[in-house]
């Protein structure tokens, strides 16, 4: 079967009203990982009303493994339709492990701009980055907060000044610890 038509019906059979047919399909998604399904994943966390529905998404997003998916769930949390799933989507992107690190301005944005909980997700997706960034950048970032820092809440001058101390210290790879 061609694999357009076969993400057409996963994308189809995620629109079920069934939610136990819905939740199968996850976990065949899960099985068969195709990035291309994202934007329906993204579709009915954002629609779906139903608890076990929303868990079987996110953690299917917390644990992708494909580079290209770091694009589209960047994406996703920019578009102002999932404002109200940004918090988890972001969560998901320091769960899932992936190298984000060529966003440090993005998540950075977000801890100046969003509320706690986001700034908090945001932040904790910087502690987790690795991977190499240019001096520039970090020195851009630095100047940013510390602007920021002029006119920020106790709470987010707390992680504001917890990011002037991490993004200077990112590794350039994944460090295991034993």
């Amino acid at each position: 079967m061609n694999s357009r038509i076969k993400i057409e019906e996963i994308l189809a059979d995620l629109r079920s009203t069934d939610p136990e047919f819905v939740l199968e399909t996850i976990e065949k998604v899960r099985e068969s990982g195709n990035h291309l399904i994202l934007e329906g994943l993204f579709d009915l966390l954002h629609h779906t009303e139903l608890p076990e529905i929303k868990k079987s998404v996110l953690n299917l997003l917390s644990e992708l493994k494909s580079k290209e998916s770091v694009s589209l769930l960047i994406s996703a949390i920019k578009n102002e339709k999932y404002a109200n799933e940004r918090a988890e989507l972001v969560a998901c992107c320091w769960q899932n492990g992936l190298q984000y690190n060529e966003y440090l301005p993005f998540f950075i944005d977000l801890v100046l701009r969003e509320d706690f909980l986001i700034a908090f997700e945001a932040f904790t997706v910087i502690e987790n980055m690795y991977g190499r960034i240019e001096e520039e950048v970090i020195e851009e970032e630095i100047i940013k907060i510390k602007e920021a820092l002029k006119t920020a809440s106790d709470a987010k001058a707390y992680l504001l000044n917890g990011l002037l101390e991490l993004i200077k210290d990112i590794p350039e790879s994944l460090e295991f610890t034993a």
